[in-house]
């Protein structure tokens, strides 16, 4: 209940208001069944803005970070997401991962719509990073197909670091679902897994129009260095 009176009475007709958001593609989102969203993560905001502009109901794998805040600040913003339904996920180690991907595929059993960035955190800098295969074993264990999602203009509104975002029009664009039923079966296999992600985070960049690094976001940042940019591996 509280999910559609935040989209609806809200924040959604707020949201709409300031951004503006041009959606295109919304047709490629199915009406009904299990389904992936997968997008690029650019900002806070993507967490609100995406959910507006779906006439359907979307569950984000959530960080863990959001739900144990400390102060009022924590408080409140565990209290918003658990209240919208979105699911804490624990991204340190490979238990970690595997715990994201059961309550993911809780999620779709319920014939629900999905919502996952594979790049597993925000973009610091604005372009796009290597896909993690989380997604790509959801997919292949429920049969369930990917429908690849741009945020474009989110990283100029509210990059990380900032609280308040910037008052700008955003662009959301869906592309056509995938189907990766010719890997049906082989969830287990790396190299399955990690074609099918980069297929995602293939079409992901052509919708967005982002500059490429083939490495893990969260291993740049960690290193506190601007990765070269680097070329897409070829399909």
């Amino acid at each position: 209940m509280f999910y559609q009176v935040l989209k609806y009475v809200l924040l959604g007709p707020l949201l709409r208001l300031l951004f503006r958001p041009r959606v295109e593609g919304l047709e490629h989102v199915p009406e009904e069944g299990a389904a992936i969203i997968a997008g690029n993560h650019l900002s806070f905001s993507d967490h609100f803005l995406m959910p507006v502009v779906l006439s359907r109901r979307i569950t984000f794998l959530a960080k863990q970070e959001y739900f144990t805040g400390p102060g009022l600040k924590g408080r409140l913003t565990a209290a918003f997401f658990r209240s919208a339904g979105q699911i804490p996920v624990d991204r340190s180690g490979k238990e970690a991962g595997q715990a994201a991907i059961r309550e993911g595929l809780g999620v779709l059993a319920k014939g629900e719509l999905l919502g996952i960035y594979p790049e597993g955190t925000r973009s610091h800098d604005g372009r796009l990073y290597k896909g993690k295969v989380g997604v790509a074993v959801m997919a292949l264990t429920a049969g369930v197909p990917v429908i690849p999602c741009a945020m474009v203009g989110t990283f100029e509104i509210q990059p990380p670091g900032r609280v308040v975002p910037r008052i700008r029009r955003v662009t959301i664009r869906f592309g056509e679902p995938l189907d990766f039923s010719r890997y049906a079966g082989m969830q287990g296999q790396k190299a399955a897994v990690r074609a099918v992600t980069d297929e995602i985070m293939y079409e992901i960049l052509a919708l967005s129009g982002q500059e490429y690094v083939d490495e893990y976001a969260a291993k740049v940042k960690d290193a506190g260095s601007a990765a070269p940019r680097r070329k897409f591996p070829r399909r």
